[in-house]
């Protein structure tokens, strides 16, 4: 009984032999999550070390990477470029503040707006972890044909929702930008 209630809220079971060709056309893809799931474990992993030694963890890494790429960052910016809400950034800011790697000032025109700009012990700080990461992307890039560095950019830019690309590349460098422009 419980089956034939599955099977009438469920989606149309398929036969065996179309469920073994379904999950061959996914390998692949089965295989390039894979790979990006370690990847990524393996990038972010260099900086975790780091970042342990703080106290802090990945959320800190990405709030201090922005902030200190674009001093004077509102936050609502930030929280855009995050994709969070304010009440999750409100415990790793506040960290950060706290421990004198960020510090918040009031907007020139708007005094009700708060700009985050990074120390210098938190520049640093982020400077060491871009390094870190810098070094991993120079040795992979090292190991391949020339011209990967542009593809990999343009797989992961790629990889970034459509209707959000176009401010993810106003984040780039400006050789990047006119790279992608030309296009």
């Amino acid at each position: 009984m419980a089956v034939e209630r599955k099977l009438v809220r469920g989606t149309t079971p398929q036969p065996a032999a179309s469920r073994a060709q379904a999950e061959v056309q996914n390998e692949p893809m089965v295989d390039f999550i894979e790979l990006f799931f370690f990847a990524y474990r393996d990038f972010v992993g260099d900086a975790d070390r780091l970042l342990e030694n703080y106290g802090f963890g990945r959320a800190h890494h990405r709030v201090l990477h922005f902030v200190s790429r674009r001093p004077g960052l509102p936050i609502a910016a930030l929280l855009d470029i995050l994709k969070i809400t304010k009440q999750s950034l409100n415990r790793v800011l506040k960290q950060l503040l706290d421990a004198g790697l960020v510090e918040a000032r009031p907007g020139a025109i708007d005094r009700r707006q708060r700009l985050l700009f990074a120390t210098p012990n938190g520049v640093r700080l982020a400077q060491e972890l871009a390094a870190l990461q810098s070094e991993r992307f120079r040795r992979v890039f090292g190991e391949l044909p020339q011209g990967a560095q542009d593809t990999a950019a343009d797989f992961l830019l790629a990889m970034v929702n459509s209707a959000d690309r176009e401010g993810v590349r106003a984040h780039l460098s400006p050789r990047r930008r006119r790279r992608d422009d030309a296009a």
